[in-house]
């Protein structure tokens, strides 16, 4: 996978999201992989390192809630994030630009499976037909055989579909909802599409 941040960036974007709210360290890692649409979620080995940092330079503080450790932006570190305004905006870009990219490699890995389940299915039709035309075999169960194994194969790929939909327009979603952009009414209107859209599709499989 490409890298997600530029050097430097991640520090400053968490300190942004301590801006927010104070966190723990399960918190922001979890923030952090809802920015992203689910398409990239940081390991404990990469927060935990900058929290440390941030620590020591005095931006943010961490205190104990329970058995979690809860990390507060200082005065000093709302001052440095009002200080990199420009700085925030750009890596923001940067998000958005890693969001697509990362889509784009997901869509890559997708069609990379989707030719092995091509290849997996043409093989047991391939198999199934040579047991149709063996002992016992007939022309109906070899067009039975074909009709499920093209059936299964349309199946797997409005699988794979729906699911890179979901990951690209959920990724939209909550780039525009950290940005203040998602309105009530978008969600009514996101149910009445995709309600067309499945009567649309159910109509086409009707026929």
């Amino acid at each position: 996978m490409t890298p997600v941040f530029a050097h430097g960036s991640l520090r400053l974007y968490l300190l942004s999201l301590l801006a927010e709210q104070p966190r723990h360290g399960y918190e922001l890692i979890q923030a952090l992989s809802e920015r992203f649409g689910g398409t990239y979620s940081p390991s404990a080995g990469t927060i935990y390192p900058r929290l440390a940092k941030l620590e020591e330079e005095g931006l943010v503080t961490k205190s104990s809630d329970g058995r979690k450790t809860v990390y507060v932006i200082t005065d000093a570190g709302r001052t440095e994030l009002a200080a990199r305004a420009g700085e925030l905006d750009a890596i923001e870009s940067e998000v958005t630009d890693s969001v697509r990219r990362l889509a784009d490699e997901v869509r890559l890995g997708v069609n990379a499976a989707m030719k092995s389940l091509r290849a997996d299915l043409a093989s047991a039709a391939r198999q199934a037909r040579d047991e149709s035309t063996g002992p016992g075999g007939t022309a109906s169960v070899h067009t039975e055989s074909n009709l499920h194994t093209e059936s299964n194969l349309a199946l797997h790929e409005a699988d794979m579909v729906l699911n890179e939909f979901r990951q690209k327009l959920r990724a939209d979603l909550r780039m525009q909802a950290s940005r203040g952009r998602v309105p009530a009414e978008a969600v009514p209107e996101l149910r009445r599409r995709l309600a067309e859209v499945r009567t649309d599709i159910l109509a086409t499989l009707g026929r």
